[in-house]
């Protein structure tokens, strides 16, 4: 086979140790192999990296084997070209045999040009990605505690969910800490309504006679006080997103949040992930088509047989994913957008969950020519369906009235000038 690298290394990385294999052109031109062990410490992997460099190494490859990666492509990407491999790939290679060491096949099909380098966005990208997880982590656990503050409530009798809209707003919040603090007459905290609850008090004191122990004030109070943290650590790392954005590196990624935002749905939050998901180069994807299989927002291939059957979508990454789906949702609910029509033609055949996929999966494509040709987003318009098929539409109006008993006469009316 053709030989595409003469100097490589494969590396298994495990969580304490780094096994490398060596390959370079050895007497006789046969490849010589060493493999050598290494810790995953710092210094550790700087000897790694030194030794690599000492042996001529140009390109490196490595499984994505959980975060044990992270560390080793950190420290060695600006000393080699590295590839992040997909394990799954390299199990589908065929002719491994089972006595040869997972490092050992890696350089092996390394030197030969048989293995995939994985998408991974550059340093100033990773930083914005680290933020944006970290916060969708936030929101998840801020909603898991608002969810179970309603149910601690609930469990006492008191409804203040069937009154207030928002139980953790600024009425329900003074409410919910006056209860934690031991208040139970509900005469004194209906009179903490604020804004429009003012008029519901004579359903407030309804909804707030409730009883809650001596225990369950105790968790209410740990969990406002939870939520409060939380609260305060949301805006603490949004501000911090915000500056990491604005001070990037790269000074296009300030341009491609806005660029992104401009699309229907697709607010400051998910652009700022579909940013850090994607990076802001689209050169590393061939097309959009390619992005969205990536991202795991294509259905899956399955056709056998000369038939195209229908399958699930293909994994790709759950913070992207679900960026687009909300960007999706607020989208389809827009007001005179194409977005609106696009979503009411799918959901008819598809249903809610596949129509807001496919959405989702559309708001991608864009997004790829968007970032690519650094243009802003223009809607096609609410109508956009019906000037696509406005001889469709002739047919079918004639057709239903002349089930009426009508018969028409089409003329064409001249535009005006």
């Amino acid at each position: 086979m053709q030989v595409l690298y003469e100097r490589c290394c494969g590396l298994d990385v495990h969580k304490m140790t780094v096994a490398a294999c060596v390959l370079v052109p050895g007497p006789g031109g046969a490849p010589r192999k060493e493999v050598r062990t290494f810790g995953t410490m710092t210094a550790d992997l700087l000897a790694l990296g030194d030794w690599l460099a000492g042996q001529g190494v140009t390109h490196v490859a490595m499984e994505s084997t959980g975060v044990y990666w992270k560390p080793v492509w950190n420290l060695l990407e600006d000393r080699f070209e590295l590839l992040l491999v997909n394990a799954a790939h390299v199990k589908a290679v065929p002719g491994r045999k089972t006595d040869v060491r997972d490092c050992e096949w890696l350089a092996d099909l390394l030197r030969h040009g048989l293995v995939k380098a994985s998408f991974i966005p550059p340093l100033e990208i990773r930083e914005v990605r680290e933020l944006t997880r970290y916060r969708q982590t936030l929101v998840k656990e801020h909603t898991a505690v608002a969810n179970r503050i309603q149910k601690l409530v609930e469990s006492a009798n008191i409804k203040l969910g069937q009154v207030a809209s928002d139980v953790l707003g600024v009425s329900g919040r003074m409410m919910l800490g006056a209860l934690a603090a031991g208040e139970s007459d509900p005469e004194k905290l209906a009179e903490l309504a604020q804004g429009r609850l003012k008029s519901k008090k004579g359903e407030l004191r309804q909804a707030l006679a409730g009883r809650l122990t001596e225990a369950q004030r105790w968790v209410l109070r740990e969990l406002l006080a939870r939520w409060e943290e939380l609260e305060e650590a949301l805006s603490r790392v949004e501000t911090r997103l915000r500056a990491e954005v604005q001070a990037c590196a790269d000074p296009f990624v300030p341009e491609a949040v806005e660029l992104l935002d401009g699309i229907p749905g697709v607010g400051e939050h998910v652009a700022h992930i579909i940013v850090a998901e994607i990076g802001v180069e689209m050169d590393c994807f061939p097309s959009d088509g390619h992005l969205a299989s990536w991202a795991g927002m294509c259905p899956g291939n399955n056709e056998s047989g000369g038939k195209r059957k229908r399958g699930p979508t293909t994994k790709g990454s759950p913070y992207l994913r679900t960026a687009l789906i909300e960007a999706a949702w607020a989208a389809s609910h827009g007001k005179g957008t194409y977005w609106a029509a696009k979503y009411k033609r799918l959901v008819k055949r598809l249903g809610k969950k596949r129509a807001l996929v496919a959405l989702g999966h559309n708001i991608l494509r864009i997004a790829y020519y968007l970032l690519k040709r650094r243009v802003r987003y223009t809607d096609l318009g609410s109508d956009y369906f019906d000037r696509q098929q406005v001889q469709r539409q002739r047919q079918r109006l004639v057709q239903r009235l002349e089930a009426l008993g009508v018969k028409v006469t089409i003329e064409e009316v001249a535009e005006a000038a």
